[in-house]
């Protein structure tokens, strides 16, 4: 059996966009007839140009190869160009291609992918979700509003979720760390208040900052919040500063999570041997794919701490995290998005039922796509999947950052 065919589907999640303005998935073809789906994570350049980089890494380095030899293909792509170092662009298109590779390893056998991992550890994985608006919020209101989170909050703990994030420390700024306006830490205070009051013990509360602080300002904010016992204070500064973001750790009664920006063993270890986190969030479509996330987690145990697989994306990636989740005795929980367009992609084959998720019995992924579907809603914008503001910091009129693909402004 050889790795023989790609087609590349760009698809656009309607208005608003939770997941991102779009999703790459990959479809491959073996010689035998049998077809994987994986995903690609967002990535540094637009869906055209991404498209290049993944006909190119499968060209170059899997077609024609057995798709169990996921080990050479991946050492491959990581050396690519005499590099042999972490490379977010074409790690996010093999980690999609990697993942497909499973899925048609678990056809081929009739086995589900986690049973070609080791084995299910876990028969329910504890989900998460962000806090989006509830159809009768304002959707540009919604974000800087403490009450109306916790009505979101409330909504999520009703259907059974034990934790809820969300990030109200804005903005999401390109300008590398900065130091929080008072007006941020204060508003963050007021929703882990408002939340907590809501929800109680019932739910643990996910505080997320994008990488947005400077280490001085991170320690700021996290002191702020630690009366309200936040199970996690998520990537307080930009993900390259291992060094900085352990002293976050030190100086903050929060665990410290990190990850969704990170690939490959060699930028998860540091981490690890720094102290820096004891929460890794991997994001499969992007981290070199399911098996090197699977040396991750070992590492992981090592460390004592615990694995948390990241989420904004489409259901493919979703899938590859339930899979690798179940697979693993490190797992904390699994992030998740639901929307009727998520799941209609994937027909309804995975769910979240009272805040968890039962891994699927089916082989391969467990998944059946609906290919017309995805099709049918093409990405036509010019904006990358995720996208930073030129703005720096406002000391005066306030921040928001609005979840998601913000709706472009007139």
């Amino acid at each position: 059996m050889k790795l023989q065919d790609l087609d590349i589907i760009v698809t656009a999640p309607p208005a608003p966009g939770w997941g991102g303005r779009y999703w790459i998935l990959v479809k491959l073809t073996t010689d035998t007839g049998i077809t994987g789906w994986g995903e690609c994570y967002a990535a540094a350049v637009g869906p055209e140009a991404m498209r290049g980089v993944i006909e190119d890494v499968f060209t170059r380095h899997m077609q024609g190869e057995s798709p169990e030899n996921i080990e050479k293909m991946f050492r491959r792509a990581y050396s690519s160009g005499f590099t042999q170092r972490p490379d977010l662009t074409v790690m996010g298109a093999f980690s999609g291609l990697e993942i497909a590779c499973w899925d048609i390893l678990g056809k081929a056998r009739e086995r589900p992918v986690w049973a070609l991992l080791g084995g299910r550890m876990n028969d329910r994985i504890r989900a998460y979700t962000y806090l989006y608006p509830l159809p009768h919020h304002d959707l540009t209101a919604f974000w800087t509003s403490p009450e109306m989170a916790a009505e979101s909050a409330t909504d999520c703990v009703a259907r059974g979720y034990t934790a809820v994030k969300f990030d109200p420390a804005g903005p999401y700024t390109l300008r590398g760390g900065h130091m929080p306006a008072m007006s941020d830490i204060s508003q963050s205070v007021a929703f882990c208040k408002a939340i907590r009051q809501a929800v109680g013990d019932k739910a643990d509360l996910l505080f997320g900052t994008h990488g947005q602080f400077t280490t001085a300002g991170a320690i700021r904010l996290g002191q702020a919040l630690e009366p309200y016992s936040p199970l996690w204070f998520e990537e307080p500064i930009p993900p390259d500063a291992v060094e900085e973001m352990a002293k976050v750790a030190r100086a903050v009664r929060i665990p410290v999570a990190t990850g969704e920006r990170l690939t490959t063993k060699a930028e998860f270890a540091p981490v690890l041997r720094a102290g820096a986190a004891t929460i890794l969030q991997p994001a499969l479509g992007r981290a070199g794919g399911i098996w090197e996330m699977k040396k991750v987690a070992a590492m992981t145990e090592v460390y004592n701490a615990q694995m948390a697989p990241h989420l904004y994306a489409g259901p493919i990636e979703w899938a590859a995290n339930i899979h690798f989740a179940a697979s693993i005795p490190n797992l904390l929980m699994a992030e998740t998005i639901e929307t009727p367009f998520h799941d209609a992609l994937i027909k309804g084959s995975i769910r979240v039922q009272e805040g968890f998720i039962t891994p699927p019995e089916t082989p391969g992924l467990g998944i059946e796509v609906d290919e017309e579907l995805a099709r049918a809603h093409p990405y036509t914008g010019s904006g990358l999947h995720l996208e930073m503001r030129d703005e720096p910091c406002d000391y005066v009129n306030g921040n928001a950052f609005e979840g998601g693909a913000p709706a472009p402004k007139n």
